[in-house]
């Protein structure tokens, strides 16, 4: 899940249990997207995210596990260093996003202005029950008080029409990751349009697909130059103060 400006066109996401990259069409510009699945990874995880400030290309985001007793500190820590943004995996991390364990972490996030990428619907290799529905993101982003969140896969994987319906319009960001093959081209036009190109981020998800193959998806939906040039990049120089 991933996000920024399309020339040169650089994107991708390489996704693992401990951490999730992402590039950024920007600048050209990267994205580190690190996810501690454990509360005794989460000191760890966030160190290597503060080591890469300053680097060229990357913008590392850090994670807090819900188990940590240090996770309120932890964010602390991360915002006082430089850390822009948090990406939380409830599949990988062991709890529902609406888990009101989970409402002072959002809370403490929002305070500090960060920015939140959830993955959000199924991941195909993990179990049911999902641990990120639409109607759980509807719920807590109120607990955020305004600052910007990210549902990853259109707003849910295979959970698309859902997410449009009941979070369009409320303000909370989708990326494009994975799109390529799974969403109908009809049901991406639908979904861009009830959250607003302005909301909307490029996304790949590489290896699981290809960065070039999920910016000819985007290219393919016959949008307008404008909205092409916000979903490739512009909305994440915004997002991202680049």
């Amino acid at each position: 899940m991933p996000y920024a400006r399309a020339t040169p066109i650089r994107h991708s996401t390489a996704q693992c249990r401990g951490s999730e990259r992402a590039s950024f069409p920007a600048a050209p510009t990267g994205q580190r997207l690190n996810i501690a699945t454990n509360a005794h990874q989460q000191t760890k995880v966030n160190d290597f995210a503060i080591s890469l400030l300053g680097d060229d290309v990357l913008i590392p985001f850090g994670s807090v596990h819900f188990e940590s007793p240090d996770a309120l500190n932890e964010l602390d820590r991360l915002h006082d260093a430089g850390i822009k943004g948090i990406k939380l995996h409830p599949d990988y991390q062991g709890f529902f996003a609406d888990d009101e364990r989970m409402f002072p972490i959002y809370e403490k996030i929002g305070s500090l202005g960060m920015i939140t990428v959830f993955h959000a619907g199924v991941d195909i290799g993990v179990p049911d029950p999902v641990h990120c529905t639409p109607q759980m993101l509807k719920k807590i982003l109120p607990r955020f008080g305004g600052a910007p969140v990210i549902a990853a896969h259109m707003g849910g994987f295979l959970l698309w029409r859902e997410a449009a319906e009941l979070l369009g319009g409320t303000g909370i960001y989708i990326d494009t990751a994975f799109s390529s093959g799974s969403v109908p081209p009809p049901w991406a036009k639908e979904s861009i349009a009830a959250f607003g190109a302005d909301h909307v981020l490029f996304g790949s998800d590489n290896p699981w697909s290809a960065t070039g193959r999920e910016l000819a998806f985007v290219r393919s939906l016959g949008l307008s130059e404008e909205e092409t040039e916000l979903i490739l990049g512009k909305n994440a120089e915004r997002l991202l103060g680049l």
